[in-house]
């Protein structure tokens, strides 16, 4: 009996919905969800196992000119899931302006195939449905357009659908209980991350990194250590709160995320430390898991 196996990488402009897509897709969530655009720093692979297929998903960062370090190896995750892709999802927002000229350079040298899908269809009309649909035929020819809302799941089946019909013959890659090739550490710096997104307005969350410490597994409680980064002293103040009250926030609704994620108690302890700059710094970024 043949079996499928191949990559599906889904790319986009910050803030398209790709993160929500993603999560659609795999049943898991894999990706941190916010109503800020640029929170996928990394890539995140997410895995879909059948008998006779395997599905290897990875959500990148969104596609922007690079303004410092960070940004430019946020790129580099994108440049190399093109690279290894055996399919592409170009996922767009219904309601970008025409500005992606960059993305589309990119993708039109991809020699896979490629679908684009509109999102957030549930807030546009028939009529602009249709003008963004002729839009894409004309610039990428892509293999296939699909417009979609990821958050309603409208039309999400027929995506994986495609998925299947264009993944390669190909045995698995991963081991077929695998979710995904992030450790459990990883996804509980992201929770935490999400918290300091949903909780803190304007300029902190992107100068905002955390670091687990420790991490250990006990028999009936699960103690982490985590270090919330920022680039400065006031953004700790803000952070900390008046006597303590916002770290003890983003503490009690990362703690009751964790314990969902890993089904065991935790204890979390964290902690605010400053590193100046840290966006621009190559040791800082290499440290943090950015440089390949």
């Amino acid at each position: 009996m043949s079996h499928k196996a191949g990559f599906v990488s889904l790319v986009g402009k910050p803030n398209a919905g790709k993160s929500t897509l993603m999560n659609a897709l795999v049943g898991e969530k894999m990706s941190i969800i916010t109503p800020k655009a640029q929170t996928t720093r990394h890539r995140i692979l997410g895995i879909v196992n059948g008998s006779d297929y395997q599905i290897v998903f990875s959500d990148t960062p969104g596609m922007i000119k690079p303004n410092y370090d960070l940004q430019e190896s946020m790129m580099n995750f994108v440049q190399g899931s093109l690279i290894d892709a055996d399919l592409v999802l170009l996922v767009t927002d219904i309601n970008e302006r025409y500005d992606e000229t960059e993305m589309i350079e990119r993708i039109s040298k991809a020699d896979v195939p490629v679908a684009v899908l509109i999102n957030k269809i549930d807030k546009s009309t028939e009529e602009w449905v249709n003008k963004k649909i002729e839009f894409w035929e004309k610039v990428l020819q892509p293999t296939a357009i699909f417009a979609i809302s990821a958050k309603l799941e409208h039309n999400v089946e027929a995506v994986q659908q495609f998925i299947m019909d264009n993944l390669p013959e190909h045995p698995p890659y991963y081991d077929k209980d695998t979710l995904t090739d992030k450790s459990e550490r990883f996804f509980v710096s992201e929770i935490i991350r999400e918290k300091v997104f949903k909780l803190f307005e304007k300029e902190i969350p992107y100068s905002a990194e955390v670091i687990i410490n420790s991490f250990k597994d006990e028999e009936r409680i699960v103690r982490i250590s985590a270090e919330i980064i920022v680039e400065r002293d006031s953004q700790k103040n803000i952070i900390i709160g008046k006597g303590g009250t916002m770290i003890k926030k983003v503490g009690t609704y990362a703690r009751q995320d964790i314990e969902e994620f890993l089904q065991k108690k935790v204890f979390l302890e964290l902690f605010v430390k400053v590193i100046a700059d840290w966006r621009t710094k190559k040791n800082y970024l290499k440290r943090f898991g950015y440089e390949h």
